[in-house]
């Protein structure tokens, strides 16, 4: 999965924004009118009215000519840029900065840094600023009879558009940094998703993988002769020996499965049907690594009182799965699991003796797309997907997850709990 691929695709919802767009043209159309017929103020009723007109027709034309469901990052600059002329003309003509409705100009520019990309933003701050700016040294002045005893000092008048102005800069910032984080959430939230999605696939086969076996029952038989075969030629080489070793042991397993599902193709997997322990979860997990790795899980089982049975979780199983994982590829030579159970908690604490976690993404461990600052480690850190998939699923099931390095062995250490009462109404 590419980095923010989907987020190079930034975009406006058009129903979402012609709503806003209709809100803010009855606002000004009932400000202006309110001025002119209940205040009795005077200036260019009629320039005003024709201005506001003008977004009434542009918004006509994204109802019924513009037939997409978003608006593309230039068309959504094109139609931004248009709010803010349309609204900067209005305050022209009714006192430039002074007009207490000024601080609207900064909303377009502010939603533009939650929704597209930081270019159009940055082009859109500074469309504003110049306005502003404009605003400040020529304008009609305020309406009549309000001009005429409306008095500010210098101090006061340029206060405004240099506020405005730092305002403005400060709220897109946040908007942008806001912005681009909903989007990594989002964007990993998805993958999560796909993640559990092809779990449950997965588990519903049923039947149809109980089909497949006859097909591959040929095939593997094939493999387990050649195999075979083998390792009786490379008995003298161990380092080939052990490749071969393992290769007929997962033959061996994949027959065992398939015969279970040729004789019963309902057939329940313990380990996936019953109720199981935190032990079981462990064990299970481990016993797949140790398989296809070659170092070391120590595991230290401690219970004060017997391991309570809580139902199977796909997302306990993909979590713990996703931690012991990370372990086993960022460890030197040794993995440490230490599972407790007492009255009250069940706590897993996965350990190994690594390089551990960098200090500058220590606080922020658990986001997604995150990399260390050290050039050192930047090759051997992913993107933390991993890690917030993990810490997603087992917060879903109640889990509290603290991530520090471990004191004992030097690397990278997690520490899960959970209180029994939460397990057993999963």
């Amino acid at each position: 999965m590419k980095f923010l691929e989907a987020s190079k695709y930034y975009s406006l919802n058009k129903t979402t924004y012609i709503k806003l767009r209709w809100i803010s043209i009855l606002g000004q159309l009932l400000t202006i009118n309110v001025v002119k017929f209940i205040f009795d103020f005077e200036f260019n009723f009629i320039l005003c009215n024709l201005i506001i007109l003008a977004g009434v027709f542009s918004n006509f034309y994204l109802i019924y000519v513009y037939k997409e469901i978003n608006l593309k990052s230039k068309l959504s600059f094109f139609f931004l840029n248009l709010d803010i002329f349309q609204l900067s003309f209005l305050l022209y003509l009714t006192g430039g900065v002074v007009n207490p409705f000024i601080i609207f100009l900064i909303i377009p520019c502010f939603f533009s840094s939650n929704y597209l990309d930081i270019k159009t933003n940055l082009l859109l701050v500074l469309i504003t600023i110049s306005l502003i700016i404009f605003m400040t040294f020529f304008n009609e002045g305020l309406p009549k009879p309000l001009n005429e005893h409306f008095q500010v000092n210098d101090y006061s008048y340029y206060a405004v558009p240099i506020s405005l102005c730092l305002a403005l800069i400060f709220f897109n910032f946040f908007g942008l940094q806001f912005g681009a984080e909903a989007k990594r959430r989002k964007e990993a939230l998805d993958k999560m998703q796909e993640v559990i999605a092809k779990e449950h696939e997965l588990l519903s086969l049923g039947g149809q993988a109980a089909a497949a076996a006859h097909s591959f029952g040929t095939p593997l038989s094939t493999i387990k002769i050649i195999a075979q075969d083998l390792l009786e030629q490379l008995k003298d080489n161990n380092l080939l020996k052990k490749d071969v070793e393992l290769l007929l042991s997962q033959v061996n397993r994949c027959n065992d499965i398939l015969k279970k599902l040729t004789l019963n193709p309902i057939i329940e997997d313990e380990f996936i049907d019953n109720n199981i322990t935190i032990k079981e979860y462990i064990t299970e997990i481990v016993k797949s690594y140790e398989e296809i790795s070659n170092k070391e899980f120590i595991l230290n089982f401690k219970q004060d009182s017997k391991y309570i049975n809580f139902i199977k979780s796909i997302e306990i199983v993909y979590g713990l799965r996703n931690f012991i994982g990370n372990a086993n590829k960022f460890s030197k030579e040794k993995i440490y699991i230490t599972a407790k159970n007492d009255q009250n908690f069940v706590n897993v604490i996965i350990e190994d003796d690594g390089v551990g976690f960098s200090r500058d993404i220590l606080r922020k461990i658990g986001e997604p797309f995150i990399k260390s600052l050290k050039i050192e480690d930047k090759s051997k850190s992913g993107l933390g997907l991993g890690i917030f998939i993990g810490k997603t699923l087992l917060e879903k099931n109640h889990a509290k997850i603290i991530f520090k390095n471990s004191k004992n062995y030097g690397g990278a250490e997690v520490d899960i709990t959970w209180k029994n009462s939460d397990l057993l109404n999963l």
